[in-house]
């Protein structure tokens, strides 16, 4: 007899929760621009269709789709993708055309295509928890790259010193406005408080905002698996890709031991 596995809630809020704002997740990472370039960049010298997992509200979609290139965007986050389908409406109609959104599972969404370019940006793979969530993409994965496709996805290097905080501690940052529906914005004050798991190798952050206005304080959580370098190596191996490059920032320059971030550009091996 088969067992269903057991929900680990923990886990589940911290894959949805960070993103059922758009607003607060659109102020928070404006000025996040390099990963844009460069997966913009890789797309416009490369050609689609792309599919990319991950899309959110169209952070990296519409300027890949704005240069003139189809993208299916494959999101969890039913906010996230309500969020692009605005932003769509203010797109000039060929814009509007190229982009394609599913809602899903990126372990399990089966879309009937294949694509020369997939991505998997901004840490998205990092919500692959278990070996086997891992395995479940990369076969959807294959399943979608077109005869010598690519796989390009970038993730952040685990940090021993962030993984080693003390989870009792609130880390401050600066206080800012919180995006409220009137544009006014709610002046907050910002704590972060992190607790790495080491047997699963989860990190999980507490965002927590507190209103200067003294109304009731909310938290949000997220949680991150922590892959190391050569491990992601293995697991692509394993699940039948070869790596092609390897690099340590979106500017294309090799991994060193400063690097906080891995990018990887793989191809399924025939």
């Amino acid at each position: 007899m088969r067992t269903r596995a057991r929900r680990d809630l923990e886990l589940e809020a911290g894959t949805s929760a960070h993103y059922e704002d758009p607003a607060y997740y659109t102020k928070t990472y404006r000025s996040r621009l390099d990963d844009v370039r460069f997966y913009a960049d890789y797309a416009a010298e490369h050609g689609g269709p792309v599919l990319e997992y991950g899309c959110g509200n169209g952070r990296i979609t519409l300027p890949i789709a704005r240069l003139g290139l189809d993208v299916t965007g494959v999101d969890l986050s039913s906010e996230m993708l309500s969020d692009l389908r605005a932003r769509l409406r203010d797109e000039p109609a060929d814009v509007r055309a190229r982009v394609t959104t599913k809602r899903g599972d990126m372990r399990a969404v089966r879309l009937g295509r294949r694509f020369p370019l997939v991505f998997c940006p901004f840490n998205a793979f990092l919500h692959l928890y278990t070996r086997v969530d891992v395995e479940r993409f990369l076969a959807r994965v294959r399943e979608h790259l077109a005869p010598r496709g690519e796989l390009v996805f970038d993730v952040s290097i685990p940090q021993p010193e962030e993984l080693a905080r003390d989870p009792a501690r609130a880390y401050a940052a600066p206080r800012f406005k919180y995006p409220t529906p009137d544009g006014k914005g709610m002046p907050v004050r910002y704590t972060e408080r992190f607790d790495y798991d080491p047997i699963r190798q989860v990190l999980f952050v507490a965002m927590e905002f507190s209103p200067v206005s003294g109304e009731e304080p909310w938290m949000t959580p997220l949680a991150h698996r922590q892959f190391y370098p050569r491990e992601l190596e293995a697991l692509l191996h394993y699940n039948g890709f070869e790596i092609l490059d390897t690099w340590g920032d979106f500017d294309r320059s090799p991994p060193t031991r400063e690097s906080i971030t891995l990018l990887l550009r793989a191809r399924a091996r025939r």
